[in-house]
C-alpha cells in the first residue's frame, strides 16, 4: 500500500526550513483539535472509574454507552434506533478507515466516491480496499455541495459524504441528503456520512442522513449508515467514542469483524464517555465559543460565516505560499488548502481552524488580517 504523506507532514516539511518571527506568541490554527479543557464531569467521571483499567474493555461497547448513544440519536435526530442498528467505535477515524475495507472486501473491483478536498482517511481506506476512487469536487460553483453524474453512480459500491463538511464548512439539507438517500437505494450502493461536527453549528442544527432515510420511507435503514463522535462536541478525543448506525444487515456483521479487530476503548474511557453522550448542557457551552471565535473571524477578517464546524475556508492567491509568508511574518500556522484535495482541488484556500480559546483566536486572526494588508 502506498499512502500519500498526513497534510500536518506537508505543512512540516513546508515550514522546516522556515525562521518564524519568534518576537511573537506561536499561535496554531491547523489540526482540528478542541482547544477548550474537557468538562471537568466528564473528567470526574474517568478519575472515579480508573479502577476498572484491570478490565479488558468489551468491543461491541459497554451497555451503558451503547444506551447513551441510542439515546443521543433520539433527542437529537428524533430517530429510534434498535439495538443491532448500532455499532459503537473508537471515534470515527478508526470506522472510517476500516468500514470501507470490510463493505468492499469481496467486491471484485471496488469503486468508492468521497468530497475532494476530503479528510484524509477517505483516500487511505479507499488504497486499502483497492478501490477505485472517484472525486466529487467541492468548489464555490456547486456551494461546495458533493455533486456527481448518475451514470458514474452506476459503478460505484460505496460513497462518503460529509456533512458538516470538513474542511469547506458546507452543510448538506434535509432535501439534498434525502435525494442522495434515494440514489442510494437505486443505484444499490452503501451511503456514508461522516457527522462528526454534526453538534458544532451556528444558528441551524444540521441535519443526519438517518432523517433523510427515515423521510423517504427507507426506516430500516437499508444501504444508509453514519458516522458520529463526541470528540468536538464534547472537547474529549482522547476518550476515542463514536458510532456508527444505521443498516442492520450490515452493521451486524461489521459489528463481527471488529470483534477481530480488538478496537476498543478502556472501560473508564468508555463510562466517561456514555456521561457526556448523555448530557447536552456542556455542548452548548461549547458551541457558544465557537460562535464567540465566528464573529471574531467575521469581524476581523470578514469571513464568510460558516454554517457548522469550527473552520474557515479562506480564499487566497496561493495556499502554499500564504501559508508559509504567514508563518514566517507572523508565527501563525494555517492549513494550505490543497494538503486535503487532490488534482487542484483546495487550491487558492487555506483553512483555519477555530479551536483556541476566545483572545488567542482574537490575536491570531488580527495577525492574518494585518498579514493579507502587509502583502
Amino acid at each position: 500500500m502506498r499512502f500519500q504523506p498526513y497534510p500536518f507532514e506537508k505543512l512540516n516539511a513546508l515550514l522546516g526550513s522556515v525562521r518564524c518571527n519568534e518576537k511573537l506568541k506561536p499561535l496554531v490554527l491547523t489540526i482540528g483539535e478542541p482547544q477548550f479543557e474537557t468538562p471537568e464531569f466528564i473528567q470526574e467521571c474517568f478519575k472515579k472509574n480508573s479502577h476498572l483499567l484491570n478490565k479488558y474493555p468489551k468491543v461491541a461497547g459497554e451497555q451503558i454507552l451503547r444506551e447513551a448513544q441510542m439515546n443521543f440519536a433520539k433527542r437529537r435526530f428524533g430517530v429510534d434506533l434498535r439495538a443491532n442498528e448500532l455499532v459503537t467505535t473508537l471515534g470515527t477515524r478508526e470506522a472510517l478507515f476500516n468500514l470501507p475495507q470490510f463493505l468492499l472486501f469481496d467486491k471484485i473491483n471496488p469503486v468508492m466516491a468521497y468530497p475532494n478536498p476530503f479528510y484524509q482517511i477517505y483516500e487511505g481506506a479507499a488504497i486499502a480496499s483497492r478501490a477505485k476512487s472517484i472525486y466529487m469536487n467541492l468548489t464555490q460553483e456547486n456551494g461546495f455541495k458533493p455533486q456527481i453524474d448518475e451514470n458514474v453512480l452506476k459503478e460505484c459500491d460505496l460513497v462518503i459524504l460529509n456533512s458538516p463538511s470538513n474542511p469547506t464548512a458546507s452543510v448538506m439539507s434535509l432535501e439534498e441528503m434525502k435525494e442522495w438517500a434515494a440514489l442510494a437505494l437505486k443505484y444499490d450502493f452503501v451511503l456514508i456520512n461522516d457527522e462528526c461536527y454534526s453538534e458544532i453549528y451556528c444558528t441551524h442544527a444540521p441535519h443526519s442522513l438517518l432523517e433523510a432515510s427515515i423521510a423517504i420511507g427507507n426506516g430500516n435503514f437499508k444501504n444508509i449508515l453514519v458516522l458520529n463522535s463526541i470528540s468536538k462536541r464534547s472537547c474529549a478525543p482522547s476518550l476515542r467514542s463514536g458510532f456508527a448506525a444505521g443498516d442492520s444487515l450490515l452493521l451486524t456483521q461489521y459489528a463481527k469483524y471488529r470483534t477481530y479487530a480488538g478496537c476498543a476503548a478502556g472501560v473508564p474511557m468508555q463510562l466517561a464517555a456514555a456521561e457526556a453522550w448523555n448530557n447536552d448542557r456542556h455542548v452548548e457551552k461549547v458551541r457558544q465559543k465557537y460562535i464567540k471565535n465566528f464573529q471574531i473571524a467575521k469581524e476581523i477578517l470578514d469571513a464568510d460565516e460558516s454554517e457548522a464546524t469550527f473552520y474557515v475556508w479562506l480564499k487566497v492567491e496561493d495556499d502554499e505560499k500564504f501559508a508559509k509568508e504567514l508563518y514566517e511574518r507572523k508565527n501563525v500556522k494555517v492549513l494550505p488548502g490543497s494538503y486535503l484535495g487532490r488534482e487542484g482541488a483546495g487550491r487558492g484556500f487555506v483553512r483555519i481552524a477555530l479551536v483556541l480559546e476566545e483572545q488567542d483566536t482574537k490575536e491570531a486572526l488580527k495577525r492574518i488580517a494585518d498579514f493579507i494588508k502587509g502583502r
